[in-house]
């Protein structure tokens, strides 16, 4: 891909919800952003649902059959984005389990591609997560954009249709966090077409 085409093409973002915990409170979060983000031009969208992946924790260098089928499907994902903006509740001041597991599991799928971040939880919105997860993609060089969407109280913001109740500074905030996202997509996308990146 040249520069030009590079400029042309259709971002490739990956939404991870990164909850898979029981009675999670994720699919309305992701609902609600993922109606907004398509929304946002340019944005080709695909979407990896840690509750739907069963990735083991002992990680290895030969994974079993089964490992190995779960990898062809969640890898792609993960390899073919130009981004990827995670979504993600809060628990005890950091994030899921499933969300490390699926970071430790690749690395060079990661590198030299922005994330941008949608939290939610309590008091804090989910931003003690954020806060970590940003040493963590630092580690696989990934670029973490300064803005977030995050959720205070996160149960009492949506209606029973899951949308939210005063949308308009959640909106905004949607906007200005994928602006950066695609700001950063595409230069770290023009950047690797003149050469590839040192990992």
């Amino acid at each position: 891909m040249d520069i030009t085409t590079a400029e042309q093409a259709a971002l490739r973002l990956t939404v991870i919800i990164a909850s898979n915990r029981e009675g999670r409170f994720a699919p309305v979060v992701a609902d609600w952003f993922l109606a907004r983000a398509r929304e946002h031009q340019g944005l080709d969208i695909e979407v990896l649902d840690l509750a739907e992946t069963e990735l083991p924790t002992a990680l290895s260098h030969q994974p079993s059959p089964a490992v190995q089928a779960q990898l062809a499907i969640i890898s792609p994902k993960l390899a073919d984005a130009d981004a990827f903006v995670v979504i993600t509740p809060e628990y005890n001041h950091s994030f899921p389990a499933a969300l490390k597991n699926l970071i430790d599991w690749h690395f060079a799928q990661w590198q030299a591609k922005p994330v941008g971040f949608v939290s939610y939880g309590g008091i804090s919105g989910g931003l003690r997560a954020v806060e970590q997860l940003r040493q963590v993609f630092a580690e696989t060089h990934s670029v973490t954009v300064r803005d977030t969407v995050s959720f205070q109280h996160v149960h009492g913001l949506f209606d029973e249709n899951g949308e939210h109740r005063e949308p308009s500074q959640a909106d905004a905030a949607v906007k200005k966090m994928l602006d950066q996202v695609a700001w950063w997509a595409h230069a770290l996308r023009q950047a690797k077409t003149v050469r590839p990146y040192a990992g």
